[in-house]
C-alpha cells in the first residue's frame, strides 16, 4: 500500500465541489427561510404543535432578520476567502499565499531576531563552545527540539538509533564530520549478505566470528568456520573488522552494537541487511545553530575535551 492509495487528485475536486455546494445550499436555505413572514394576530394556527406546561406553545416564526444577514455575511466571507486564498483544487488564490511561503517568512524573521544571540558563538570553534556554558545551554535546547525524538532526551539513543554520549561515531567524531551529519544527513545501508556467504548456517558462523572480534563469548569452532566467509564483509568493515567511517561501516571489534549484539541480532543483520536515515537539517537549522549543536554533541560525547589542548604547567 502506498501514499497513492490515500491521496489522489480526484479528492481535491471532490472536496472543492462539496465545499462550494455546501455554501450555496446554506444561501438557498437562508433565502427560503427569509420568505416566511411572521403570522398576524387572528391568522391560522402558527405553532409547531409542541405544548409544554399546559399552555406554553412553540411558534413557527421565521428566523430574526439580523441573524439571517449575519449568516449571509458568513457565506459571502467564505466565498471571498476561496477567491483570495488557495482552497479550490489547484487554484492558488489571488494573493498567491502558501503555507510554505508563510513558514519561510516566519523563519527569516526568527533568524533575524536570534542572529545577535549566535553572533558570539560563530567566532569560536566547536571545541571551544564545549567550554561555554551559555552555548551548551542553547545547544541543549536545540538538541531537545530537533534530535531527541530519535536519540532520546539523554542522547543515549536506542536500538537502531546511535548513542551520542560515547566516543563511537559511524562517520567520525570530528567537528567537520558531525557538522556534515547534521547538515546533509546520512543514509546508512547494510546489504543482505545471506546469499553471498552461503545461507543462514554460514551466517551463524560469521556471527560467531564477529562476536570473537570484540572478545565476546563465542563458539570457537563456528568462529573459525566463519573467518573465511567474513571476507565478503571486509569490503566495508575492513579485513580486521574495524570499520570504515567514510562508508559509515561500524567497527565490529568494540562492544557497541547499533542493532543488538546477540547472535540472533547479528544473523538477522547479515541475512536481511539494515538501513537507516539521519534526516537533513540544513533546511531546519541555520549554519550558526548547526555550529552550536556540533559543539554540544562533541561536549556530551567527550570529543571536545579530547580535542582541546591542555595548557602546560611547566615554567
Amino acid at each position: 500500500m502506498s501514499d497513492a492509495d490515500f491521496f489522489n487528485e480526484l479528492w481535491t475536486y471532490f472536496i472543492a465541489i462539496i465545499t462550494v455546494v455546501g455554501m450555496l445550499a446554506c444561501a438557498l436555505l437562508l433565502w427560503q427561510q427569509g420568505r416566511q413572514k411572521v403570522a398576524a394576530p387572528g391568522d391560522a394556527d402558527n405553532t409547531t404543535g409542541h405544548v409544554w406546561d399546559g399552555d406554553l406553545r412553540e411558534l413557527n416564526n421565521p428566523l430574526p432578520r439580523w441573524w439571517m444577514w449575519m449568516f449571509y455575511l458568513t457565506v459571502v466571507f467564505s466565498l471571498g476567502y476561496l477567491v483570495v486564498y488557495p482552497g479550490l483544487t489547484t487554484y492558488r488564490g489571488s494573493f498567491g499565499w502558501t503555507s510554505a511561503g508563510a513558514y519561510e517568512l516566519e523563519r527569516a524573521a526568527l533568524e533575524k531576531q536570534i542572529a545577535p544571540l549566535y553572533a558570539g558563538f560563530t567566532a569560536k570553534s566547536a571545541e571551544q563552545l564545549g567550554q561555554d556554558p551559555e552555548a551548551m545551554a542553547v545547544g541543549g535546547r536545540l538538541f531537545l527540539n530537533n534530535c531527541a525524538q530519535c536519540h532520546g532526551s539523554d542522547a543515549r539513543g536506542s536500538k537502531g538509533f546511535p548513542n551520542l554520549t560515547d566516543s563511537d561515531w559511524l562517520y567520525g567524531g570530528s567537528a567537520e564530520a558531525i557538522r556534515t551529519s547534521i547538515t546533509d544527513g546520512r543514509n546508512g545501508f547494510m546489504p543482505p549478505m545471506g546469499d553471498a556467504i552461503g545461507g543462514e548456517d554460514a551466517a551463524r558462523n560469521v556471527a560467531q566470528y564477529v562476536l570473537s572480534l570484540s572478545g565476546r563469548e563465542n563458539d570457537p569452532v563456528r568462529a573459525n568456520l566463519g573467518r573465511s566467509k567474513f571476507s565478503a564483509c571486509a569490503a566495508c568493515h575492513g579485513a580486521d573488522g574495524k570499520g570504515n567511517p567514510l562508508l559509515g561501516a561500524p567497527n565490529l571489534t568494540d562492544r557497541i552494537w547499533l542493532h543488538g549484539g546477540r547472535e540472533a541480532d547479528i544473523v538477522q543483520t547479515i541475512m536481511q541487511g539494515r538501513s537507516g536515515t539521519m534526516p537533513v537539517h540544513k533546511d531546519r537549522l541555520t549554519e550558526a545553530q548547526i555550529h552550536v549543536l556540533t559543539g554540544y554533541l562533541m561536549k556530551i560525547s567527550g570529543a571536545s575535551e579530547a580535542a582541546t589542548p591542555v595548557a602546560s604547567t611547566k615554567p
